[in-house]
């Protein structure tokens, strides 16, 4: 990287990360206002937009080649007191503990405590929430059963498509202009609420154009005051730019990635959903303005590659959003979880390499930043040195990028009712969800606690933790006269809990739709302007809502133990399994190590335990798919936890995979850390056996040892390792390429390994601000030591 990019870099990486009350300020002084309270919602949101885009603070940086921030400078995060309010509890929380804290000023304090929080108490929408939602699901919740995303945050893991790249807001407002006049007041019961939408979309439209507009007024005034000649004509270039976009489309590689900045910044901060808006596949949409340039001689590949490194800049700047509750408690990253999509096929299924593809995958490597977070897709028609390139950077021990299968994807997307040209332009968001981007509003509602379910199927229906029954009365298990019987017990002690979860969610996702639309973010997606219904109302082509499983490993292995330990070897009874998880395993050392290790385990290509996975996932399949949403369209199942797995761990108690109480189940569908002891093909054998496709994601960590990759011979079988797991329709897997060692080392001594980077789930991190039990949890992952 050149001087600038480094310097740029070494400023993003030193700044520390604290609460902004800008954001908050003026969204409750403009819901303060008279307007305010005789707009239509759609339009008190639209205000709300325009407000802060007119009033924000324009930050300029030194060096800086794109522009706009989502608070007043980098790293100053914003809060949505409309959404979720902290309270002073929350606050010292954050501010004051020792890993991944937020600053809050004395002033900040003062000022959110004293006029921002009585104005919301009893508004924001999480009160709302926890105010409609039946007694059944609180409990639920509070035993750990699920978790609820949009308790801090809006719905969304929504990625963009081409359209930003065709058309200016000017164009946009055209469509909402025609869209307007084509209103049916007579026929149509919905017109007046569909022109207010228009309206609202249309104000968001103008704002951000007058946003870029006040940015080209800076810059002009900064080139003004600006001595280095060089850098003035870089800023009356910037100027230009924004005066350009995103009013009309972009027409050159620089305008492309400074429109695309534009509207990210506006769809952050109209509202949070934090954890995943990106531009999705950036070599595709990219790829003309690239060539255009290189080829008509106003770029080359050096410029190119600083815009794009300037770019990532941006991305690291941007912490996430300070969380609530359980999730403030247990999530503790900055990452915002935009995950950048490179490679793939084309609408027309061929090969979509191209050489922007691999110019990407040196920023990716050069610049070494947590966010914006990565991946590949390979397909059966990219080129295997997609591949090879690839395994060069995971070498490099950070995590990223992560890789997934685009045919898979597309055949996931195709089953889910997506059109075969819209499944193709898909790829996956967030950590691994799958959507078709720029037509999709995929919203995730939360993770669901399997290893849970067992341990109440395991006492009738009720929760060992508090005591309260929360399931349904299934049978003491002692009366149960075979595996199918237990079995049959747990699917319905699932289906119980999984039918409350879903009903929370419609209930969830109409609160949404009638207090919270996003006229800015439907702006951008297909359909929602010819429709003249909002993102939350179903306005997008394709509506999805998805639950995601986790501890699948923890549960198929406590299945397979009660399997063969009770009913086909008859090691010990139903009374001596219990007594031992009531226990602890205190006092029961033997039956222990045998649960621990004389017990089929998933990950080691055993089909004792690994047709249990499939017969987990089918059951939780076929329990919440196409399940119909509010939003005219269907739930589906993804098979992640970000860091769930560790506060699942925690509210969950012994099991009879050896698990004791309040230790982390497994993550994605890894096997349980350290379970897996035959080598990496056995766990991906054993991971492939259940039908991905029926999924929208499915998480797979590997931990290897460094050496595996340190020659040709060592890459090759990298390639084919992949390349075999994805013939069988796996649908990703990412790896930690580090030793045991090294992380004990890290553990131990946190001021010489500061720059260590490991992948917990969908995301990487410094290892030294990990948690201890998240620490704890990578640790234990099993080492591979050959291919």
């Amino acid at each position: 990287m050149n001087e600038r990019i480094r310097k740029l870099r070494e400023a993003t990486l030193a700044a520390v990360p604290r609460i902004s009350n800008e954001r908050a300020r003026i969204v409750t002084e403009t819901a303060a206002s008279p307007e305010f309270a005789r707009a239509s919602v759609p339009m008190q949101r639209a205000m709300v937009f325009a407000s802060i885009f007119d009033r924000k603070e324009l930050y300029l940086g030194e060096g800086e080649l794109i522009v706009g921030e989502r608070g007043p400078a980098p790293a100053a995060v914003p809060t949505y007191p409309e959404i979720c309010i902290h309270t002073a509890e929350d606050l010292e929380m954050l501010d004051g503990r020792e890993k991944i804290p937020y600053r809050v000023g004395a002033e900040e304090k003062k000022e959110h405590l004293e006029t921002i929080r009585p104005f919301w108490e009893g508004r924001s929408q999480r009160e709302r929430m926890f105010r409609e939602l039946p007694p059944e699901w609180h409990d639920c919740y509070e035993a750990g059963i699920f978790t609820e995303f949009q308790e801090q945050r809006t719905p969304g893991h929504t990625v963009l498509g081409d359209t930003i790249y065709r058309k200016g807001m000017l164009d946009l407002k055209l469509e909402i202009r025609d869209a307007i006049a084509a209103l049916d007041f007579e026929a149509d019961p919905l017109a007046y609420e569909r022109r207010e939408e228009l309206r609202a979309m249309d104000t968001c439209a103008d704002a951000l154009i007058r946003y870029a507009q006040r940015y080209a007024g800076r810059l002009d005034a900064e080139t003004g005051n600006c001595a280095d000649d060089e850098r003035a004509a870089e800023l009356r270039a910037m100027a230009e730019v924004c005066r350009k976009v995103p009013a009309n489309a972009p027409e050159n590689f620089h305008e492309a990635l400074q429109y695309y900045w534009f509207v990210h910044v506006g769809v952050v901060t109209e509202l949070n959903p934090w954890d995943s808006f990106n531009p999705g596949r950036l070599d595709q949409h990219l790829w003309p303005f690239y060539q255009k340039g290189l080829e008509d001689g106003t770029l080359d590949e050096e410029r190119a590659r600083e815009l794009l490194q300037a770019f990532w800049i941006k991305f690291h700047n941007h912490p996430a959003p300070p969380k609530v509750g359980v999730t403030a408690a247990e999530s503790g990253t900055y990452t915002d979880f935009a995950l950048i999509n490179v490679g793939g096929v084309k609408p027309d299924g061929s090969d979509a390499v191209n050489e922007l593809s691999f110019l990407i995958l040196d920023v990716i490597e050069e610049m070494r930043l947590l966010q914006p977070s990565s991946m590949v897709q390979v397909s059966k028609k990219n080129p295997d040195r997609l591949l090879r390139r690839t395994a060069r950077i995971v070498k490099t021990g950070f995590g990223q990028p992560s890789i997934f299968n685009t045919d898979a994807v597309v055949q996931e997307l195709i089953r889910q009712g997506k059109s075969l040209e819209d499944a193709r332009t898909g790829g996956c968001s967030g950590c691994v969800e799958a959507g078709a981007f720029g037509r999709e509003a995929y919203f995730l509602s939360g993770y669901f606690n399997l290893p849970k379910v067992l341990e109440i199927t395991l006492h009738n229906g009720t929760d060992p933790r508090s005591g309260k029954r929360i399931g349904i009365e299934t049978g003491d298990p002692r009366s149960f006269k075979s595996f199918d019987e237990f079995f049959d017990a747990f699917e319905k002690q699932l289906q119980h809990f999984i039918s409350i979860k879903i009903r929370g969610n419609n209930l969830i996702e109409t609160l949404f739709a009638k207090y919270m639309p996003v006229p800015f973010l439907s702006l951008l997606l297909d359909d929602c302007i010819a429709n003249g219904r909002d993102y939350h109302q179903g306005g997008a082509r394709y509506n999805s809502t998805y639950i995601q499983g986790v501890g699948l490993g923890t549960v198929t292995d406590g299945l397979a133990s009660i399997r063969h330990n009770l009913f086909e070897t008859g090691r010990c009874t139903w009374d001596e399994m219990l007594a031992a998880l009531d226990a602890d395993f205190d006092g029961h050392a033997e039956l222990h190590h045998d649960f621990l290790e004389k017990t089929p385990k998933y990950g080691n290509d055993d089909d004792r335990a690994d047709n249990l996975t499939s017969r987990v996932f089918e059951s939780f399949w076929k329990h919440i798919d196409g399940r119909p949403n509010v939003r005219g369209g269907y739930h589906r199942v993804d098979m992640l936890p970000t860091t769930c797995h560790v506060y699942f761990g925690k509210v969950t108690g012994a099991l009879p995979d050896g698990k004791r109480s309040g230790e982390t189940v497994s993550e994605g569908i890894s096997p349980v850390q350290g379970a897996d002891r035959r080598g990496p093909t056995a766990v991906l054998n054993s991971a492939a056996k259940f039908d991905h496709i029926k999924t929208g994601g499915t998480l797979l960590n590997l931990k290897l040892t460094p050496t595996l990759l340190d020659d040709k011979q060592g890459i090759d079988h990298f390639v084919h390792l992949v390349r075999g797991y994805f013939a069988k329709d796996a649908h990703h897997i990412q790896f930690n390429v580090v030793t045991r060692e090294t992380l004990l080392e890290a553990r131990e001594h946190p001021e010489k390994h500061r720059d260590l980077i490991v992948r917990v789930a969908g995301y990487s991190d410094y290892f030294v601000n990990l948690t201890p039990e998240l620490q704890e949890e990578i640790i234990k992952r099993t080492e591979q030591q050959g291919f």
